[in-house]
């Protein structure tokens, strides 16, 4: 039987759509291969790494039929990537292996039965649904992501908190020392519901969403989350745990602000970064009537000093903060402008879009 047959650029989108979570390493062999479910001309492919499972429908021509197998995911990926892309490739059952054919190419792979596949066990009882233009998710998790915290002993940190209420969702990511929040309107109102997606779902979302209108539906349970997109379904475990409440850590009427040019700021934090240490990224930023002087220094006694002309007359204040936490936030927004609140030396930062409450980045001071 011909499962499948289409030019080789076709066959390996849907392919590389669905195979981001799949491991080449793995415990059970089984989860190193997509699952593929022919029904008449219908062709379904399925991934799982028991935390994840992704599954899309495609059009792909072959004999109709029903039939069913798993084979290599990545194997069958590194095989069409040295095809042209315009080359007609076929998938063919024969026994229990698979033939892939691509001009005079002829690649025989070996079966796993579809049966020992293991399905996630989707929950029975999902919330309501609620969907954003995928372009509006794909913005708010660019926004926080790279807040989220990596292999952190707190588990509920490595992830970002998905807050639906009313017409709002809000995503929140702290790695303890710094805070991003990003937020959009809804169509719809929606009951309260707080979930915390995985670090690795986020990566996984991120890599394929892309920038057009076309929504993405959201439902969520309490161990799962559902998101359906462009004939694709993707199922993911949930980070169980309380997160920080986060509207406690972003701080309110500091009295000293600033607001500039954010490519400005970014240039002279990248600057005097050059000359921090490996360790130990601190900066210091000395604000006074008028100008934004910041200034580092290493172990080998080397100093960087900037300053920056910019609208201002409160207080005097000294602060340091870890640079990288900086540049980081200013190098995930596009605006032109940010807004800087600040209290005194030994309280967190506050960095906004001016005029826009929709984006709140934290961060926590240093001692230098």
């Amino acid at each position: 039987m011909i499962v499948l047959k289409a030019t080789q650029d076709k066959v390996l989108s849907v392919l590389q759509s669905v195979a981001g979570i799949v491991e080449r390493r793995h415990t059970l062999p089984i989860l190193a291969n997509v699952l593929i479910r022919k029904t008449g001309s219908s062709l379904q492919l399925t991934t799982s790494d028991l935390e994840i499972q992704i599954r899309t429908t495609a059009e792909l021509d072959g004999d109709a039929g029903n039939f069913t197998t798993t084979v290599g995911a990545r194997k069958l990926i590194d095989i069409l990537r040295t095809m042209p892309s315009d080359q007609t490739v076929s998938l063919e059952s024969n026994q229990n292996k698979l033939i892939l054919k691509g001009g005079k190419s002829r690649f025989t792979l070996q079966s796993l039965p579809a049966e020992d596949f293991p399905l996630v066990q989707e929950a029975a009882n999902f919330g309501p649904s609620f969907s954003v233009p995928q372009k509006t998710l794909k913005e708010l998790l660019h926004q926080v992501s790279f807040a989220m915290a990596v292999h952190d002993i707190r588990y509920y940190l490595n992830g970002i908190l998905f807050v639906a209420e009313g017409k709002q969702l809000s995503l929140v990511a702290t790695d303890g020392h710094r805070l991003a929040f990003s937020s959009a309107t809804l169509d719809v109102e929606v009951p309260r519901q707080e979930v915390i997606l995985p670090r690795k779902t986020v990566l996984e979302m991120q890599r394929l969403l892309s920038d057009k209108d076309g929504a993405i539906e959201m439902q969520f349970a309490g161990n799962q989350a559902k998101f359906t997109f462009d004939g694709m379904e993707f199922v993911t475990k949930l980070v169980e745990g309380k997160f920080p409440d986060y509207n406690r850590v972003i701080p309110k009427n500091h009295k000293n602000t600033i607001t500039m040019g954010r490519t400005a700021l970014l240039a002279t934090l990248q600057r005097t970064a050059i000359l921090t240490s490996e360790k130990f990224k601190g900066v210091r930023l000395n604000l006074e009537p008028g100008v934004l002087r910041v200034a580092s220094s290493n172990a080998e006694q080397e100093e960087a000093v900037d300053e920056l002309e910019i609208d201002y007359n409160g207080d005097a204040i000294e602060i340091g903060f870890n640079v990288t936490y900086l540049i980081d936030a200013l190098t995930n927004m596009d605006q032109d402008m940010v807004q800087v609140d600040l209290a005194d030396s030994n309280s967190s930062a506050l960095i906004t879009i001016p005029e826009n409450t929709t984006f709140k980045y934290v961060v926590m001071p240093m001692r230098i």
